[in-house]
């Protein structure tokens, strides 16, 4: 059926982010520039491999392979995540502006999947509600913070967020079945998403010395949800993969 495709579309693009991006952020342990933020990353980190862990268990029962062999066993062209949460972490300025920008969407996206027709998805959204209220309450502080806390941190900041925007347009890059996924009641639609994450990244951007680019005149950045994507994602899986690979019968 296109709605069990639809829905598997769905279901990967969002399981293939929250995996590569929880990866990402699990490189800033033992790294961050604070304490406490190196435990807040690598607090995240660990909720974004569970909420993977959760989409990709729908998929198993859907028919898909079980989770540890789809995360840890297929190549860069049969990912789905967007392009976005594969770049590597650079300074901290633009992770933290990834992670702002990532996050509100991702938190707006499991607001619209609560009420989903397809009853397992709106499980697991209710689920991680209270998980993605910490992580935008966690970014949203710090860029309000660091928005207007000196001339340093704010042109970092304003550097990282004029790169990153087009990058952060690609979340929204729509699959191919979407129009099943609305018509079905499973999912509101990429385009819809979108509305709601600018209003709010322009709510909490216009509590600082930041600026937002001209959305008319951003370029976004896809590709990813149909495999196509850069030079930085097989390195990452590689190193995701390199203790199976030892050995992938063994039982851990």
């Amino acid at each position: 059926m296109m709605r069990d495709l639809a829905l598997k579309e769905l279901l990967y693009k969002m399981a293939d982010d929250q995996l590569v991006l929880g990866h990402r952020n699990s490189e800033w342990t033992g790294l961050g520039p604070l304490l406490e933020e190196d435990i807040a990353f690598s607090s995240m980190a660990q909720d974004k491999l569970g909420h993977s862990l959760a989409l990709y268990t729908i998929l198993h029962q859907l028919g898909e392979p079980e989770p540890d062999k789809v995360a840890f066993t297929r190549n860069n062209n049969q990912f789905h995540n967007c392009i976005l949460t594969e770049l590597p972490n650079a300074e901290y300025d633009f992770s933290l502006i990834r992670h702002f920008l990532f996050d509100t969407a991702e938190a707006l996206r499991f607001e619209l999947l609560k009420n989903s027709s397809f009853e397992p998805l709106a499980q697991v959204a209710r689920k991680v509600r209270g998980e993605l209220r910490y992580h935008t309450l966690h970014a949203n502080t710090w860029i309000k913070q660091l928005g207007v806390a000196t001339q340093e941190s704010i042109s970092r900041l304003q550097r990282s967020l004029d790169f990153t925007i087009p990058y952060a347009l690609g979340i929204f890059e729509e699959s191919p079945n979407e129009p099943d996924l609305i018509q079905s009641g499973i999912f509101a639609g990429e385009q819809e998403l979108k509305s709601q994450w600018q209003m709010k990244v322009e709510l909490i951007i216009s509590q600082t010395n930041l600026h937002l680019p001209d959305w008319k005149l951003q370029a976004p950045i896809m590709g990813g949800r149909s495999g196509k994507h850069s030079e930085h994602l097989q390195p990452l899986l590689d190193e995701m993969s390199e203790v199976l690979k030892i050995d992938p019968t063994a039982e851990w």
